[in-house]
């Protein structure tokens, strides 16, 4: 069964949506855009555009891998969507995928 974590993230996706959250401890306001499972672990690729990082954020933000497991104080905001311009590579944070918001929301409108 999903973790209460999972499921905010899920309805982030479905809704586009931004999340604000402690994540190893640094406080984190992003837009969620694949989940799933990793090993077993949940985890979410996510787009970082403001709040904190143990490294500088750069300007217009970054793509942050997160395991839910040490996502802290998740909550939904409205705002605008951002996902950044840099997709050089396949991602590798999610192996087994759940929900993509450019396959199961985007391509479903």
């Amino acid at each position: 069964m999903p973790s209460a974590t999972y499921e905010l993230f899920r309805e982030a996706i479905l809704g586009e949506k931004q999340v604000v959250c402690v994540y190893q401890g640094y406080h984190r306001e992003l837009c969620a855009l694949i989940i799933g499972h990793t090993g077993g672990k949940e985890r979410v690729l996510a787009f970082q555009f403001g709040g904190e990082s143990s490294s500088p954020l750069p300007p217009g933000g970054n793509w942050k891998c997160l395991d839910l497991a040490q996502v802290e104080d998740a909550a939904l905001r409205d705002g605008p969507w951002r996902e950044g311009s840099r997709h050089r590579t396949t991602q590798t944070c999610v192996e087994d995928v759940d929900l993509d918001v450019n396959i199961h929301v985007r391509k479903r409108r």
